[in-house]
């Protein structure tokens, strides 16, 4: 009964492949935009579009982590009190009588 979840730990190489991945992905959106055959302030209003997409993905990605953490944290403390219960239980131990019985 006593499952302890397994800490999921990323590698270096994997956080590096994601930051990279990022860093291209922005520098080339960034190049596109400058590039385009357009007015600044069409190329600006893609600026900002891209930076307001980039920063509610971020502000997305830690909600949806905060909200799993925080499962994680009532699954254990509703583990620790289950644990204590079955620890105190004792099926053999004579039954005391209650109130009523008396």
């Amino acid at each position: 009964m006593n499952e302890t979840p397994v800490k999921q730990q990323n590698t270096g190489a994997y956080y590096g492949q994601a930051v990279a991945s990022f860093g291209i992905a922005i520098g080339a959106v960034a190049l596109g935009i400058y590039n385009m055959d357009a007015d600044g302030w069409v190329r600006a209003f893609l600026g900002i579009a891209v930076l307001y997409l980039t920063t509610s993905a971020f502000t997305l990605a830690k909600v949806v982590r905060d909200r799993q953490e925080v499962t994680q944290i009532v699954s254990r403390v509703d583990q620790a009190r289950m644990e204590k219960i079955m620890t105190g239980y004792d099926p053999f131990a004579p039954k005391q009588p209650t109130a009523q019985e008396r």
